[in-house]
């Protein structure tokens, strides 16, 4: 290889964790995954080659969009600086070659493009001997950032570090005085409580229901409940997180769904990937101080996510189904946990909810890429047309659930626990109210991801539990 020379040094910057905040192996691997479940048994089938025979497979199965990747911007405008001051830059990186040249291509910022080439692992040393034959050895200042790079600075004539922590800035600055340090490393803590999506928690409140549809608020039950709600929401983090692993490349590409940590890179991908397995064991061990069904349920309500991660969620209509049955597993753990016998009405009625409640989460999935102007959202089955379907769908079903209410109301067991049954007519009529709003307020654009936990944050749906919680009362006590 013919060696370049030049007055001044060239500007090689490394990709995973420098020029992007995220790694390109786990990247191929999540993109590729979230395609093809045989994924990790290819994997593994590269690796016996090797790691840049992994990463070349990897890369063929899983190439993420370049336009989309967390790119860390105050090294873009390193670059583009040294640039336009003259100077010459190059990527140089161990992912696949295959990789660095569609970032450079989509960025438009480097003279030389260099990655692995499915035999040599350009990392470390592999890297620094590269990087001296090509330039010369003292001829480029690198931007790295892990200790792998200890050896490509030795050998620089200058050094930048990006999200480095105090002690590899220390060994860089031994090596080569002066080194100028970009972006400083944050603490991990805040985006992995983030990423952890403590606001979904709300929805284990669902494991309530049983308890208080039986009317049963003693000791015993309100501490096997409370247990199970923390169980399900450790168990349920687990889950988020291994759903946005599936789903980094079609979050990205969303306008809100992009600032979640993975997406957006505050959280490292490895990071996510350990705490997956880590809230799992935990929540694990809070269930197993409740009774063994409650296990049960817990490992059907994990498998059904993952399904639905890998496959359900692009099955227009099942896709609803399985998000219906998911919501309706909260409430089957609450029985579970409390030995709470659960009725055909209670089962009926949230079967008939949360069936609408999952269609109203896909009505405002759609009318928010009518609103974008995007015909299909990626990684779903829906189009904008199918809207007035989905529309239907959710009505239809959250007035069935109504009736069902009303049926069961006017059961002779129901009559004789309640001295003014009649008051609990009015609870229909008001739940009639706001399955009806929020439909309206879907088809409005005003519908979080999520619609339990919009209703637990939205002050009209606050009041409607109110005045149903008071009418109950009523008709009990009064």
């Amino acid at each position: 290889m013919d060696q370049v020379t030049d007055t001044r040094p060239v500007l090689v910057v490394d990709l995973d964790g420098t020029l992007i905040r995220s790694d390109m192996l786990y990247e191929t691997f999540w993109s590729a995954f979230s395609r093809d479940w045989r994924t990790p048994m290819r994997a593994v089938a590269g690796l016996l080659h090797g790691k840049a025979a992994l990463k070349a497979r990897l890369a063929a199965l899983g190439m993420p969009d370049p336009a989309t990747l967390p790119y860390t911007p105050e090294v873009l405008d390193e670059i583009r600086d040294w640039r336009a001051s003259g100077g010459r830059t190059a990527l140089v990186t161990a992912a696949d070659q295959s990789i660095a040249d569609a970032i450079a291509d989509h960025l438009t910022l480097f003279d030389e493009v260099h990655g692995s080439n499915g035999e040599t692992n350009l990392k470390g040393p592999a890297k620094a001997a590269f990087l001296c034959e090509r330039f010369g050895s003292g001829a480029f200042i690198y931007a790295g950032d892990s200790t792998a790079d200890l050896a490509v600075w030795s050998q620089a004539a200058g050094a930048v570090t990006v999200g480095a922590d105090a002690s590899l800035r220390t060994k860089v600055e031994a090596l080569r005085p002066g080194t100028r340090h970009l972006a400083p490393r944050q603490s991990l803590l805040p985006a992995a409580f983030r990423a952890m999506r403590p606001h979904q928690w709300a929805k284990n409140a669902l494991v309530f229901f049983p308890m208080v549809a039986a009317h049963d608020f003693n000791l015993l039950a309100l501490g096997q409940t409370i247990l199970a709600v923390i169980a399900f929401s450790l168990m349920a983090s687990s889950v988020y997180l291994l759903n946005d692993l599936l789903d980094i490349g079609s979050d990205r590409a969303h306008p809100r769904k992009r600032n979640r940590p993975l997406a957006s890179g505050a959280l490292p991908l490895k990071a996510g990937m350990a705490m997956v397995p880590l809230l799992l064991v935990i929540g694990i061990a809070v269930a197993a101080l409740l009774p063994p069904i409650f296990m049960l349920v817990m490992a059907g309500y994990y498998g059904l996510t993952i399904a639905y991660s890998l496959w359900f969620k692009r099955k227009p209509i099942l896709d609803i189904a399985a998000l219906a049955s998911l919501y309706t597993m909260r409430v089957v753990a609450g029985g579970a946990a409390t030995g709470i016998e659960l009725s055909v009405w209670l089962l009926a009625f949230s079967a008939f909810l949360f069936f609408s409640l999952a269609a109203v989460k896909r009505q405002a999935e759609l009318v928010d890429l009518a609103q974008r102007g995007v015909d299909q959202a990626a990684g779903r089955g829906y189009r904008v047309g199918d809207l007035p379907v989905i529309t239907q769908m959710a009505t239809a079903s959250g007035f069935v659930a109504v009736l069902v209410l009303m049926l069961y109301l006017n059961e002779p067991a129901t009559l004789t626990l309640y001295h003014h049954p009649l008051m609990l007519w009015a609870a229909c009529l008001v739940m009639l109210y706001w399955i009806a709003r929020m439909v309206l307020v879907a088809q409005r654009g005003q519908m979080d991801d999520d619609p339990v936990v919009y209703a637990m944050r939205d002050p009209v749906s606050q009041l409607v539990v109110f005045i149903i919680a008071c009418l109950f009362v009523g008709a009990k006590v009064l």
